[in-house]
């Protein structure tokens, strides 16, 4: 027999290669070598369909993704909105969804409506908007005013001086133009 030189300073024997490549022999089985290709084939068909999905072209974003921590983010993101799903009980779905139903139907019966579409073009002039701030701003005025005036006296006399101030008189005089073109409407 002969020997063949190791390079740690042992010798194998050709019987012992011989007997190698039996138990090796006897070791793959038909099953094993089946299992083997059929494994293979898969890989192979997997690589295939990787290959043909363009995957290699998304690779790129990704690698920024991982890069720039965005992926970690996008999976907390996932992470969150699948709790947010766990956490959903049916009663709160009913809910949320009868809310916006009810949402919709508003919406839908404001944009019939022909006087609301009149107010809100009204609300589109400038000068609409103008008389709304002035109307606002002066009923802060007006209410900041009132409360530094000493309380009314109350009788015929109050109500003299207060129908005597001019500033009076223009207010209802404004008041009564106002009323008359509600009238005419």
């Amino acid at each position: 027999m002969t020997e063949t030189k190791q390079g740690n300073g042992g010798s194998i024997s050709a019987n012992e290669i011989e007997h190698l490549v039996a138990s090796a022999r006897d070791a793959l089985t038909d099953d094993m070598v089946t299992r083997l290709s059929a494994t293979v084939g898969d890989g192979l068909d997997l690589l295939d369909r990787v290959n043909r999905s363009g995957i290699a072209r998304a690779l790129p974003a990704i690698t920024q993704l991982v890069e720039n921590g965005d992926l970690d983010r996008l999976v907390g993101l996932a992470r969150l909105v699948a709790a947010l799903e766990d956490t959903l009980s049916d009663d709160i779905v009913k809910r949320l969804a009868f809310a916006a139903t009810e949402l919709v139907t508003l919406a839908d019966k404001l944009a019939r409506n022909e006087g609301l579409m009149k107010l809100v073009d009204l609300l589109g002039r400038e000068e609409a908007q103008d008389a709304l701030v002035n109307t606002a701003e002066a009923a802060c005025a007006a209410r900041t005013d009132a409360a530094a005036l000493p309380a009314p006296k109350g009788g015929v006399a109050g109500l003299w001086q207060i129908a005597r101030d001019p500033d009076t008189q223009e207010a209802l005089r404004f008041l009564a133009l106002v009323s008359g073109r509600l009238r005419k409407r």
